[in-house]
């Protein structure tokens, strides 16, 4: 086995959550080859069920703004995928819980530096974006509309969640400007 897969089997293993309403679930994808990070939340109920990462409303919708295809998305030699919490949280008064802080604590150092050819950071949501940005990072609308200044290496994202329809009618420019940009700089990205 080599060290990426015991590191993988260590994080699948991980049981610090055990007192989470479902239990521990870990669910991320990883390979030393993945050339594009996603730097998510945490999986939320479905997600948790089925075992697969973004398998949702928000994952069809992530993957339709990268414009790829389920085979390339799935593919952790391409694509890696890892929230700032790996088991599903909980849900509050406002939806799903924030990701539980111990998991980054415990985990997210040791799988960055696991991802040596690393190229593009995608970054969605307020939790990862404090994380990869730090806590001055302004508001997400101000990290959005900013998206040229650390591209091509972190791009920050809203998250895809249905919740933020509201966000993508107010902010246009998101799909007109952002993701045609987005879309061409990845595929740049996988065709190396």
């Amino acid at each position: 086995m080599g060290i990426h897969a015991s590191l993988l089997a260590e994080v699948r293993a991980c049981t610090r959550c055990a007192d989470l309403p479902l239990g521990p679930n870990p669910i991320l994808q990883f390979h030393p080859e993945a050339r594009i990070l996603i730097a998510g939340q945490a999986p939320g109920r479905r997600v948790h069920q089925s075992g697969v990462p973004f398998d949702d409303a928000s994952g069809r919708r992530l993957r339709e703004w990268l414009g790829m295809h389920p085979e390339v998305f799935y593919d952790p030699r391409k694509v890696a995928i890892l929230p700032m919490g790996f088991c599903y949280p909980g849900t509050g008064k406002s939806g799903d819980l924030p990701p539980r802080p111990e998991c980054a604590a415990a985990w997210r150092a040791r799988l960055l530096e696991g991802l040596p050819r690393l190229e593009t950071t995608l970054v969605l949501g307020q939790y990862a974006q404090r994380y990869h940005f730090g806590a001055a990072a302004g508001s997400l609308t101000d990290l959005v509309r900013a998206w040229r200044d650390p591209w091509p290496r972190l791009v920050p994202l809203p998250h895809p969640s249905p919740r933020n329809t509201l966000w993508l009618r107010r902010h246009p420019w998101f799909e007109a400007e952002v993701l045609p940009a987005l879309r061409a700089m990845l595929a740049e990205v996988l065709a190396r």
